[in-house]
């Protein structure tokens, strides 16, 4: 009986020793995979839209930092730039998620503010790219200097034009910030050169409703010269616009995209003030990682913004297509 119970006590105190040992092998487990996540900083890009070709070189710049300071991040973004609470709700659904930072460029900045305030309040650093924001509490704006930008492209098209013809501004989404800056540095840039500014009407950052746009603005004013057009995407429309109702506009854009470019190439287009989107993205996050760590970051940091025409453009496209590769 003694060496029966003997025996039992030995088997039972294997079992424990055996689940002891897989209890302790599943801790250290977990605990070094959360180890491994805390070391690597979450950072959450939320965009304007994802399916242009500007936003498509934001997101790569921001992947490649990703890969580069050993980021765990997420880009997320809209459809349309027109999907403005889609945006909110994007933003607030990633606050729930715990991120170290958010890299965010806002299509209605007003409507954001209450947003960025909730994540002032978990302590989760705010970085603007692209859109900049009144809002005290940002870490940094990322961007162009849109006015600046719109008057390069203002003047631009005056060069091409004679004192006194007759221009039109088109815009995107009302209540952007950008794309109000670009306008109002695009209308001194015309009217300091003597252009009569007779039309501006908004087409929401799509390239369907700027072709219609244009087309209605050529039928109240036939005399129209000239026009700019506060992004790429809708130059495009615009130009088509141009082409259907065969006139001579002159079309000039602002972003610098693949087919703007190549529109400047084949004489569409005038030209186009190309931005840094890539580096946008690219130091958005790399800024991000900064913040996270406590380290001291420019209040703005400008990104710069090129005139393209058909002098330039083949080396600028050039460049554009070796970075989407």
């Amino acid at each position: 009986m003694k060496k029966l119970f003997s025996f039992q006590m030995i088997i039972l105190i294997m079992l424990v020793f055996t689940l002891v040992g897989c209890n302790t092998s599943n801790t250290t487990s977990e605990s070094a995979d959360s180890s491994s996540n805390e070391e690597k900083p979450k950072v959450v890009v939320v965009l304007q839209s994802l399916t242009s070709e500007y936003w498509n070189f934001v997101q790569a710049g921001a992947k490649q930092a990703f890969k580069d300071f050993n980021v765990d991040g997420t880009i997320l973004g809209p459809s349309s730039e027109s999907q403005v609470m889609e945006q909110i709700n994007m933003m607030q659904d990633a606050l729930t998620k715990g991120p170290d930072a958010l890299v965010v460029s806002a299509t209605q900045p007003e409507t954001a503010i209450p947003t960025f305030n909730q994540y002032k309040e978990n302590n989760i650093p705010v970085l603007l790219i692209n859109q900049d924001v009144e809002w005290v509490d940002k870490v940094t704006f990322i961007g162009t200097d849109n006015f600046t930008a719109g008057k390069k492209g203002g003047e631009l098209l005056a060069s091409k034009l004679q004192k006194g013809d007759k221009v039109a501004l088109i815009g995107g989404v009302l209540g952007s910030q950008t794309h109000r800056d670009r306008l109002d540095g695009a209308k001194e840039g015309l009217v300091a050169a003597g252009m009569e500014v007779v039309a501006e009407q908004p087409a929401d950052s799509d390239k369907s409703k700027a072709m219609n746009v244009m087309e209605n603005i050529i039928e109240s004013n036939p005399e129209l010269k000239g026009v700019f057009v506060s992004s790429d995407d809708m130059a495009m429309g615009a130009s088509r616009g141009v082409q259907n109702k065969g006139v001579e506009v002159q079309v000039v854009g602002l972003d610098g995209t693949v087919e703007s470019i190549e529109s400047v190439i084949k004489g569409n287009t005038v030209g186009t003030v190309a931005q840094n989107p890539y580096d946008m993205g690219y130091k958005g996050v790399e800024n991000a990682i900064k913040a996270i760590k406590g380290e001291s970051v420019e209040k703005r940091i400008d990104t710069g913004a090129e005139v393209i025409t058909k002098e330039n453009a083949q080396e600028r496209l050039d460049f554009l297509k070796s970075i989407s590769e």
